[in-house]
């Protein structure tokens, strides 16, 4: 008995923290973003012909565990300098990825009330190397039912292929499983 209990704890709390699958094969909903200098950006349109990476926080809490994602997904597929001077197909770490990444912080509801203070702390705090994929959502609509979120507490990512359809989904702070899974869908 305490065995099963144990079973189905584990698979609830595996699952709690992936949006649900049934948005892999969807299209992405379009979403009007601004990038760090003011200029308006459209989800999935600026992306699309290549496959794109998007990671999304709705809560302060959201935000932390989204910041646990920058430093492995930009080493994993924005390549350094010396990694594009190289092209050394022994060298794992020099892989280069043909990915759009954005990190897209969304100010919905009553967030957008601060969302220019917000804004300006998270500039302030990112590494001005990352500005080019950082994209700030602000407006009403919470993509909550076309994208599957059911905690607003957590990050979510979406793997989006070149005609705009999510590949994959996953949710929650940073593991190695769940970007090995990403590269994967990035991969094929």
């Amino acid at each position: 008995m305490k065995k099963t209990v144990l079973i189905l704890l584990v698979a609830i709390v595996a699952f709690a923290f992936k949006p649900y699958q049934g948005v892999v094969g969807k299209m992405f909903p379009a979403m009007t973003c601004e990038n760090y200098n003011g200029k308006q950006i459209l989800l999935p349109d600026v992306a699309k012909g290549k496959i794109t990476l998007i990671g999304m926080a709705f809560s302060n809490a959201a935000e932390k565990d989204l910041k646990t994602w920058i430093d492995p997904l930009y080493n994993t597929f924005i390549p350094s300098e010396k990694q594009k001077e190289e092209d050394n197909p022994f060298d794992i770490s020099s892989i280069n990825y043909d990915v759009n990444l954005y990190f897209v912080p969304m100010f919905t509801k009553a967030n957008q009330l601060m969302s220019k203070g917000a804004k300006d702390k998270i500039k302030k705090e990112s590494n001005p190397a990352l500005y080019p994929y950082l994209l700030f959502y602000e407006g009403d609509k919470t993509y909550k039912e076309e994208l599957d979120f059911e905690q607003k507490d957590v990050p979510y990512f979406f793997v989006i292929d070149k005609t705009g359809k999510i590949k994959y989904a996953t949710s929650g702070s940073f593991d190695e499983k769940k970007l090995d899974e990403i590269i994967d869908a990035v991969s094929e």
